[in-house]
């Protein structure tokens, strides 16, 4: 860190030639701000094609800085600068109209690393797949956030790789729950090791005698609660670990009196641990997972419930783990700090955002006056998409109505092919009302793995070749009628000789 005489912060932002002028009119709206600052283009005409590299090589006098701001979509590895320059670099919001709330939250992001609530993801019909499957499978949930691999049994199906399937797993690293409601299957599980066995009840209690894993205790007959009390009583007795359900039931068959079922048994049994099953609720109900997720998940940090058992057997529940893992996370942030879920994270936003269009019409028509050169932008308002570079600007909700009156695009393939992408991406932005920025994917929450900066790199490269060809095709071009021109003189030539 550089010494500094100021008793205010002094800050460093960077930016592009094109943002220049709003970076500096929304500093100067925020005056008086709780910082000093100067503002630097570094030599690129849009911020987003800035990279950390970039930094060290450009950036020079950097005496008095105290932190370094660079925009949202700079790219790289910023603590590789901060430790270079000995300044401390921070990636800024994506949008400059975010900068008042950036601010707000004094450049610190939330803390989503913590988290109270263990995610059990189900391998269902285990049965039927085999070994190899399993640990492709569970890896994937694993990468997805859930901290145990739940094995689901079939009745009456055979399940000769049972315990072999329990040692893979233990061997790759993963804890194992045998998921059953066969005696047998939760024995066998249970004996070669399995952590928790899903699930015993007054019963099948006996099981928990000769096996080393940590029950959850279901009731005998759905919704025989005093069964699951009096199971728990035994266990809480014996001051052994294990973990009670009461089942959630689908909407329609019992859903609101199941939620009221969790919510007594945790004002019974205040210190017990708690699990809910909710794929009953995201698998049984034809709606995005994601708010199903936020809402299942606000009533589990409420009640202070342990674990969760998540599946992803239908289609539209691809991304359910992920999606508890993102949730859990977001809750707890919410609840320490008791705030409203909202502002935390947007994750859980796929379909939808809170600022979808951040520039009117006008403004942007202000962006255009300021292009003195030929390439296209492409921005969204809520009146349309807007197309324009120096020479003109054309709006509509429709790719189709826009693209033929890009001329230019006309005989360049490369570059007609660049603006449909984004023409497209910017199309379902706006019918959807989500951010569009141009050469960015568009933002999905969790339902999109995030691409990592080598990707984005590859993206940028691949961009890059694109306007190469362009480039080449117009050189062939040229190169093609001048040798039609000397082959036409070569024959006008020879026709005079003769």
């Amino acid at each position: 860190m550089q010494d500094k005489e100021h008793t205010q912060e002094h800050l460093l932002f960077l930016t592009g030639k094109l943002a220049q002028k709003r970076l500096q009119n929304i500093l100067q709206e925020m005056a008086p701000s709780e910082f000093t600052y100067e503002i630097r283009n570094i030599g690129v005409s849009v911020a987003a094609l800035m990279t950390a590299q970039m930094l060290t090589r450009r950036l020079t006098d950097l005496n008095g800085v105290d932190r370094v701001i660079v925009p949202g979509l700079c790219r790289g590895d910023l603590s590789l600068a901060s430790a270079e320059l000995d300044v401390e670099f921070v990636r800024g919001p994506i949008d400059l109209k975010d900068l008042p709330v950036f601010f707000g939250r004094d450049c610190k992001p939330v803390d989503l690393s913590q988290h109270n609530v263990e995610i059990f993801a189900e391998i269902v019909d285990a049965p039927m797949v085999t070994i190899d499957n399993i640990l492709r499978r569970a890896e994937k949930y694993r990468q997805d956030g859930a901290n145990v691999i739940d094995i689901g049994c079939l009745p009456d199906t055979p399940f000769p790789h049972l315990e072999d399937t329990v040692k893979a797993l233990h061997d790759a690293g993963f804890k194992v729950s045998v998921d059953s409601l066969e005696e047998d299957d939760l024995l066998r599980g249970g004996k070669v090791g399995a952590d928790y066995l899903l699930s015993l009840k007054e019963s099948t209690l006996w099981i928990a005698d000769e096996v080393d894993s940590i029950p959850i205790l279901i009731p005998e007959k759905h919704g025989d609660m005093d069964s699951l009390y009096r199971a728990i009583e035994i266990f809480a007795g014996k001051g052994k670990p294990f973990y009670a359900d009461a089942i959630l039931d689908p909407i329609h068959f019992g859903f609101t009196e199941s939620v009221i079922r969790y919510h007594e048994l945790r004002q019974n049994c205040p210190d017990a641990k708690i699990m809910m099953g909710v794929g009953n609720l995201t698998e049984l109900t034809e709606a995005d997972t994601t708010g199903i997720n936020a809402m299942l998940f606000g009533m589990i940090s409420e009640m202070d419930i342990n674990a969760v058992l998540a599946t992803e057997v239908s289609a539209h529940c691809r991304t359910a783990v992920r999606e508890a893992d993102m949730a859990r996370r977001i809750m707890f942030a919410a609840k320490r700090d008791s705030s409203l879920p909202k502002g935390i994270d947007s994750s859980l936003l796929g379909m939808h955002a809170r600022k979808p269009f951040p520039y009117n019409a006008d403004e942007i028509n202000e962006f255009y006056q300021d292009v003195k050169d030929p390439s296209y932008r492409v921005q969204v308002s809520e009146e349309g998409i807007h197309v324009y570079n120096r020479d003109s600007m054309a709006t509509s909700p429709n790719p189709f109505e826009l693209f033929p009156k890009l001329e230019p695009l006309q005989d360049d393939a490369p570059h007609a092919f660049y603006m449909g992408v984004e023409l497209a991406k910017a199309q379902i932005a706006w019918q959807l009302a989500k951010p569009y920025m141009q050469d960015e994917e568009l933002d999905w929450g969790v339902c999109v793995n995030t691409k990592s900066e080598e990707e984005k790199d590859k993206d940028s490269r691949a961009a890059h070749t694109m306007k190469e060809l362009r480039k080449d095709s117009i050189d062939n071009k040229a190169e093609y009628k001048t040798e039609g021109s000397t082959l036409k003189a070569s024959r006008e030539r020879k026709k005079n000789k003769k």
